[in-house]
């Protein structure tokens, strides 16, 4: 089996700073979106900043390394676009028989009157995405696409039912559109 270097460089577009600590290995990305860093670490990769270009170097890649290489990269692209264009998800809100009421108060997200319930689900929300909720419509936006994505999740998981056939009975709210994907 022969060892090669492999090499991944990924340029920034207009607008878009990024910076890496060393010491940390933390890379920072600025844009007009916002700002997000992540920790990158792999005693057998080397991640370097120049200007508007990041690269990406494997001195002796074996399988393990390459697919790493290819993992950080893929988490880079994705926190370029977040910083630059953002992520939305949207949900709906689908209600038979009661009329389910949704709201965000602050950090939380309440749910209302699902299948008759007194008691209303409640969501603790995680900081760095806004939750927006219009009339049946709710919108997840954000720079961090998993953060976008695990929220829209969070919210979705609120009004699970266990044991019940979807088919059937169909109140909840669910995910209908995630990060240019429509579902």
């Amino acid at each position: 089996m022969k060892l090669e270097e492999i090499q991944e460089t990924i340029t920034l577009p207009e607008g878009v700073t990024a910076s890496y600590e060393q010491e940390h290995h933390t890379l920072t990305l600025k844009g007009e979106k916002g700002e997000l860093s992540r920790v990158f670490f792999h005693p057998r990769l080397l991640l370097r900043v120049d200007g508007q270009t990041i690269t990406l170097t494997s001195r002796k890649a074996t399988l393990r390394e390459k697919k790493t290489l290819f993992t950080f990269a893929s988490h880079i692209r994705n926190m370029v676009t977040g910083v630059s264009e953002g992520y939305t998800c949207k949900l709906k809100v689908c209600s038979g028989h009661f009329p389910m009421s949704v709201a965000v108060k602050g950090d939380r997200f309440e749910v209302k009157n699902f299948i008759g319930e007194k008691v209303p689900r409640t969501l603790t929300l995680k900081p760095g995405a806004d939750v927006a909720v219009n009339g049946t419509e709710i919108t997840v936006t954000g720079c961090d696409k998993e953060l976008v994505g695990q929220i829209a999740a969070d919210i979705e998981q609120l009004t699970r039912r266990p044991g019940f056939d979807s088919r059937i009975f169909q109140d909840g709210i669910f995910i209908v559109e995630k990060a240019g994907k429509h579902t």
